[in-house]
C-alpha cells in the first residue's frame, strides 16, 4: 500500500483515508486509463498491459465473496 501511496503522490493525489480500491482507480484515471480496478469479477479483462492486472483479479475475487 505504501508503494501505491507514493505513486499517487507523484500524480498529485491525496491518498489519506482512501481505500486501496478507490486509490488505484483514481491513479488509473490520472494515468488516462479506465478506473476499473477490482471490477474483473468474472475473471476476464482486456487490459493486458495494466500495471494493476494481477492485483485487480485478487481484489475482485475478494469483493465477490
Amino acid at each position: 500500500m505504501q508503494e501505491i501511496r507514493v505513486l499517487a503522490k507523484n500524480f498529485g493525489i491525496k491518498s489519506s483515508r482512501m481505500s486501496k480500491v478507490s486509490l488505484v482507480k483514481t491513479i488509473q484515471l490520472a494515468e488516462g486509463n479506465f478506473g476499473c480496478f477490482s471490477s474483473a469479477t468474472n475473471g476476464e479483462c482486456d487490459q493486458q498491459q495494466c500495471l494493476w492486472r494481477d492485483d485487480c483479479f485478487s481484489a475482485a475475487k475478494k469483493l465477490k465473496n
